[in-house]
């Protein structure tokens, strides 16, 4: 289904949570609530007095198990059209204009019954962590390996869900590098993504496996061509950018 035809709907903002100084979970009611796949997204368009709009793609948080609502998890662009807004002016309560479920490329099926590597880089987490909450809420054991990059250790978003998540039974092994500064007692990796980080990640889900990479298009790219070197299939990698040509995840 094309995102033309799809209908917008009015939203109402049920509450507003704090992830990190730059992010912000809002979670939104929908009166025209559709399950959606875990890796879509959903589109939110402002229009001014004057009538302009401005329009963004946001990816889903949430769980399709959660029916009625889904969670938008949202970093804050200082010159965006429509971020600053979300985060400065918003308060639960108010309406907004959205349409979705959007996006068939990038979506996981938990039937596939083959293991899971997923990369992030920055709010590049948010479309992966709607597969990690829905593995959880179905009891999927399916090994899974999360890798994921931030700037700072205040920048993880879901930092304490990621921790319980690793801790339950058949949980998701994760792997966090910090790319900028980090705590004195840090145990993770502390640089970008490379080959080296790569091939010691995805030990534990042997020689087969599907890839989602989601972040900055550097990430992307250079993560995406690190593991086709160690022999993974181009077929088994799907990827989504956020960049300039991209308006997923910003303004």
């Amino acid at each position: 289904m094309s995102p033309s035809s799809i209908q917008w709907q009015i939203a109402t903002v049920k509450s507003i949570r704090i992830e990190t100084p730059r992010v912000k979970t809002l979670t939104l009611g929908l009166p025209d609530w559709k399950r959606h796949q875990p890796g879509q997204h959903y589109d939110i368009r402002l229009t001014a007095e004057d009538g302009y709009q401005a329009q963004r793609s946001y990816s889903i948080a949430s769980e399709p198990e959660r029916m009625g609502e889904i969670d938008l998890t949202v970093e804050k662009i200082e010159k965006g059209e429509i971020s600053p807004y979300l985060h400065d002016v918003l308060v639960p309560g108010d309406l907004i204009e959205v349409r979705g479920p959007i996006g068939g490329y990038f979506v996981w099926d938990a039937g596939i019954k083959i293991p899971l590597l997923l990369i992030a880089g920055g709010s590049g987490i948010v479309p992966l962590m709607a597969m990690l909450r829905h593995r959880a809420a179905i009891g999927e054991h399916t090994p899974v390996c999360l890798l994921y990059s931030s700037r700072t250790f205040e920048d993880i978003i879901y930092q304490h869900e990621l921790e319980n998540l690793q801790q339950r039974e058949n949980g998701p092994k994760v792997f966090h590098t910090l790319t900028r500064t980090h705590p004195k007692e840090w145990k993770g990796y502390t640089r970008r993504i490379d080959t080296e980080m790569l091939q010691e990640v995805i030990q534990p889900l042997g020689p087969a496996f599907q890839t989602f990479i989601c972040g900055p298009t550097l990430l992307v790219e250079s993560a995406a061509e690190a593991l086709v070197s160690l022999g993974v299939p181009p077929t088994q990698v799907r990827t989504e950018r956020f960049g300039p040509s991209n308006p997923a995840q910003g303004g």
